[in-house]
């Protein structure tokens, strides 16, 4: 098998490449008989992690792809998202593994195809959370403590957006009516370009009939984890960020559940996927979906190669294409 490692992520490309390969037989043709599959496929990617052995570290991926598929796969480096939809618009990739925003690109722009969505913990879709200090502004009711089973912590919530002493869901919209009562505040807000700490708090803000330039006060912050923070060392009284970005602060604020009270939800984020050209044979793209959606099952040592380099923990065929397309809805308020 031929990596190239052209960029500073080219191990993510060449896990692209890898699932690209899935598409041509050993013999370069479908079995039966249907459109003939190319010698080769590219995959583009943006991996979660840096480093010198990315190439070892995907071996257990392009190996399982490529004894599946009986086909070589060639891999390249997106620097970042955007890359991965320039690349399948050029040709120069047949695969994509990416974000929600660029599947939009990908689909709108190059008639590519959504077939796989990242699972992350179970979930394909997560709310952005407004947390607060200042309850008695913004809880019809008194917090109460829910776990956040991904890190067995309880954290609080109100307006009831979890049951008391239960599992939290992180189910949105909930008490989205209360993005209306943040004219006058202080709010940290990340870059515009972040679909939890900007985009959908901001969209459903305008919806309430605020002027978020004019009737609150932005605190600009980087990273979910200042987000948070921002709240609890009240710097901002409302702050925006990932279902449950609270857990990436409790070693510095120990009470943080005391500090950043959850009081509403947006609706639901889409997670990223995997996407390919309309290029490609049909069959192929069967099969390749049928592969990459068996991986993170085929071993133990595949979880942890989905995990350690692309953050998942798996994909699934559920695509929930519904909620792409309202991403791209969201997007639009911000193009230009």
């Amino acid at each position: 098998m031929r990596t190239s490692l052209l960029a500073p992520g080219a191990a993510a490309a060449l896990v692209l490449a890898l699932a690209g390969c899935a598409g041509a037989d050993a013999a370069g043709s479908a079995d039966d008989g249907g459109t003939e599959w190319p010698e080769s496929i590219t995959m583009s990617l943006v991996p979660s992690v840096e480093g010198e052995n990315l190439a070892e570290a995907l071996d257990p991926l392009t190996t399982y792809l490529s004894e599946g598929l009986g086909v070589e796969v060639e891999g390249v480096v997106a620097n970042d998202y955007t890359a991965t939809v320039e690349a399948l618009g050029a040709d120069q990739s047949q695969v994509i593994i990416t974000d929600a925003g660029s599947l939009y690109q990908a689909t709108e722009r190059y008639g590519a195809e959504l077939i796989l969505r990242d699972v992350r913990f179970g979930a394909t879709s997560y709310a952005a959370v407004a947390y607060t200090n200042d309850p008695d502004t913004y809880c019809e009711d008194e917090p109460m403590l829910a776990t956040y089973e991904a890190s067995g912590i309880e954290l609080s919530y109100c307006n009831g957006l979890e049951e008391a002493g239960a599992a939290a869901i992180g189910q949105g919209p909930a008490a989205a009516a209360t993005f209306g009562d943040l004219a006058g505040a202080k709010v940290a807000l990340q870059a515009a370009t972040s679909p939890a700490g900007y985009q959908y708090p901001v969209v459903l803000m305008r919806e309430a009939g605020l002027d978020t330039d004019a009737d609150i006060t932005q605190v600009p912050v980087e990273g979910n984890n200042n987000a948070v923070l921002a709240v609890a060392n009240g710097d901002a009284e409302v702050g925006f960020a990932y279902w449950d970005a609270r857990t990436t602060v409790v070693e510095e604020v120990p009470d943080i559940a005391d500090k950043a009270v959850a009081f509403a939800y947006t609706e639901m984020i889409p997670n990223g996927g995997v996407a390919v050209t309309d290029s490609l044979p049909d069959d192929l793209v069967a099969e390749l979906t049928t592969l990459m959606d068996d991986y993170a099952d085929s071993s133990p040592e595949a979880a942890d190669v989905m995990f350690e380099l692309v953050g998942l923990s798996d994909w699934t065929a559920e695509t929930a294409d519904d909620e792409i397309a309202r991403y791209g809805e969201v997007l639009e308020q911000f193009a230009g």
